[in-house]
């Protein structure tokens, strides 16, 4: 009943449904308290209300932001308590007395002080907010960014300005208990008084040498940067919080780039949810400011996704642009007609170049370039299960997708059938459940099936704790989750070193990245991920959960993975390991791998499960398993040769589109240039190419293609 609640309420825990219903019941409470009349029920039930309200807070709770819609916000609740706290006095025969008098003035004083303040919060929040933000590009020496404020005058302002008034209140209430007017004023004095000296406080960070320069003053500084760079190669991206992680997959890719990489980000949550790296960075939220950027140097652009603020850069004829999307498989995602508007599609192999042939969508051949996978290298080839150990089996569904198709995922219709049948198999096995972080997003059955089958995991982990034919180096064990703890803590302190506390203004004033610390960083993550592993038994069920260890990690650890149709499949290929996919959507074996090119090569399973048998046999007995040389073929087809590697095919192909936009704009000046006896013709011919800083001020985002 209590999961009931807290699910349909939307909250994260029972102590933050508790808090909660403390607030929705404790201000009929406190009214009734003040009718009554009580002092010490109202003291009582205005503590609990405080600290409910607080409690909230810090949890950033979604009912915080319920109650402001229906007009019970933060303010409202805090003036409710202060009005009771007056028909208290009232009800106590105080109405003539000087205290009522001065609770009433203090609190209209102490809310005539709540526009200030919001306006300068406001006002100096807005000025810190950069039209351009960056990491790792020297803007310090370019141009003066001041200091922010510091964060506690910032960090949830409004709640504790209001907050202030708990002097005021409790000097009332001590005043009312005890006939007394001077615990009331005194109260009241600091309440005023620290909520004018709060205003005063901010009041500086608005004017002066204390506010960050005029968007036209950071933008050319930003150019001037781009002007002594020369970046080559751009990895634009847009979109939301989620999917951060469909360019944080490119990363170690652009650090490798030959060319002088550049990053360019549209939204500022992807910029704060970005994996560190070497590449500069510019964050561009508006598409005036990203046209109005020197990128004069830049010939390829390569796009992760498919998005609409693609057209922000799209129209700029003096660079070349790829798509190389954020993973290789036979979803329909894979073959969007919206490629086509891309000079070029880069694959990994034979079979996407095949996809964009058999969908006939508009993207032609010749413009296809297989470039394999360089995200691939960390991925180990299968050398069968250890010695002494019992084999691994990963299960990695992909989410319910937008559409509802009941062939996006197995986790509804299969999932625990999978779950159910390897905890059960004999010989036995481990299971690892790593789910798709948007699992759950959009099917409501799906967020259940999820839970479901990490219940069914976690209830088998601690069977197979409590059963005596699993034994485990508890001594090994121990000494693995120090090195976790060590490694934690080492990195908690190179992340607190970072600043990770700035605003934006002080982010793009300091965000260069330690080269050094980076790398140590890097050292650190694989020492954690080995530590991991080794922090619990090898046999151990276990549920997967966050963004560590990652994918390929628990590649590396299994012997075998349970999958569906998504790029997933096609990475673990690059292992050479058994696999099974679940045709959830019923088509039938035959009809199933002639639609999905990266099942051709794996055990295909029903929604029941029954075959998952042969996959067992496969890992137990890799000599015997029929499928190890369809692998190795479709391995190339999909991903591409192992040599040349693919980073190095990659900068070929970079390097190639290149010399193709190069071409084009030389050609480009060569018409200008005969052009120019024809006033008409050198004028659309210059047309062509955006100038830069001429966009007009009434311009908007939405920019049309002209």
């Amino acid at each position: 009943m209590i999961s009931t609640a807290i699910r349909v309420a939307r909250v994260g825990s029972a102590a933050e449904l508790a808090a909660a219903a403390l607030v929705m019941l404790g201000f009929p409470a406190l009214m009734l308290a003040a009718l009554v009349p009580s002092v010490p029920a109202f003291a009582a039930l205005a503590a609990v209300t405080y600290l409910a309200d607080h409690y909230l807070h810090r949890k950033g709770s979604y009912l915080i932001n319920r109650l402001s819609k229906v007009r019970a916000g933060l303010s409202i609740r805090f003036l409710i308590r202060q009005l009771l706290l007056v028909l208290l006095l009232a009800r106590l025969s105080l109405s003539d007395d000087l205290i009522f008098y001065g609770a009433v003035a203090c609190f209209i004083a102490f809310y005539g002080l709540q526009a200030p303040h919001g306006a300068l919060v406001t006002l100096i929040r807005n000025r810190r907010r950069m039209p351009v933000a960056t990491r790792n590009i020297d803007l310090k020496s370019r141009i003066r960014i001041p200091d922010a404020p510091p964060r506690r005058l910032l960090h949830r302002s409004a709640e504790k300005m209001l907050h202030l008034d708990l002097f005021a209140v409790a000097g009332i209430l001590v005043s009312a208990a005890l006939d007394s007017a001077v615990a009331g004023f005194t109260g009241i004095g600091l309440t005023v008084g620290l909520g004018c000296l709060y205003v005063l406080v901010l009041m500086p960070y608005v004017r002066g040498r204390r506010v960050p320069p005029r968007a036209e003053t950071v933008l050319a500084a930003v150019d001037d940067w781009l002007a002594a760079y020369k970046p080559e190669t751009v990895l634009y991206f847009s979109g939301s919080k989620d999917s951060a992680y469909q360019v944080n997959m490119w990363l170690e890719t652009m650090e490798q780039l030959d060319t002088r990489p550049l990053i360019i980000l549209r939204e500022r949550v992807i910029l704060n949810n970005l994996a560190p790296t070497t590449v500069p960075v510019i964050c561009v939220p508006g598409g005036v400011h990203l046209m109005n950027l020197d990128l004069s140097t830049v010939r390829v652009a390569l796009y992760a996704a498919n998005v609409g603020k693609n057209i922000h850069l799209l129209r700029v004829p003096t660079m070349k642009h790829v798509f190389i999307g954020h993973g290789d498989s036979d979803k329909l995602a894979s073959v969007n007609p919206y490629s086509k508007v891309y000079d070029e599609v880069w694959t990994a192999g034979r079979a996407g170049r095949d996809r964009y042939a058999i969908a006939d969508v508009g993207v032609r051949d010749d413009d296809i370039v297989e470039v394999g996978r360089p995200q691939l290298a960390p991925i180990q080839t299968w050398q069968g299960t250890p010695e002494g150990r019992i084999p691994t089996v990963l299960y990695a569904p992909t989410w319910e997708g937008w559409d509802g198709n009941p062939g996006n995922t197995s986790i509804v219709l299969a999932g625990e059938n999978i779950v159910t049948k390897l905890i059960a198999a004999d010989p036995p096995v481990r299971v690892l459940y790593k789910p798709h972080p948007f699992t759950g997003t959009v099917s409501k059955d799906a967020k259940a099936a999820h839970q479901r089958i990490t219940a069914l995991v976690e209830k088998a982990a601690a069977e197979r704790a409590a059963d005596p034919r699993f034994t485990a180096d508890k001594a090994a064990q121990a000494q693995a989750k120090a090195e976790l703890d060590r490694i934690e803590a080492r990195l908690a302190e190179l992340a607190g070193a970072g600043g990770s506390k700035r605003d934006e203004a002080e982010a793009t004033r300091d965000g260069i990245v330690d080269v050094h610390k980076h790398e140590e960083i890097a050292r650190l993550r694989a020492q954690w991920n080995d530590a991991y592993w080794r922090s619990f038994p090898s046999y151990e069920h276990r549920v997967i959960r966050g963004a560590q260890p990652r994918l390929y990690d628990c590649f590396n650890v299994s012997d075998a993975m349970v999958s569906d149709i998504s790029s997933v499949v096609s990475d673990f290929i690059a292992s050479g390991k058994p696999y099974a996919v679940t045709d959830s959507g019923e088509l039938g074996v035959e009809e199933f791998k002639r639609q999905n090119t990266a099942v051709r090569a794996a055990v295909i399973l029903s929604n029941s499960a029954t075959e998952l048998g042969e996959l067992l046999d496969a890992v137990r007995d890799p000599a015997a398993d029929p499928l190890a040389d369809a692998r190795k073929e479709l391995k190339q087809y999909l991903l591409g040769p192992d040599e040349p590697k693919s980073i190095d095919q990659f900068n070929a192909a970079v390097a190639d589109l290149a010399l193709k936009a190069e071409a084009r704009n030389v050609g480009q000046q060569s018409r200008l240039g005969a052009a120019n006896a024809d006033p008409a013709e050198s004028a659309e011919l210059t047309n062509a190419v955006p100038g830069q800083r001429t966009a007009s001020a009434g311009e908007t985002d939405g920019v049309s293609a002209g």
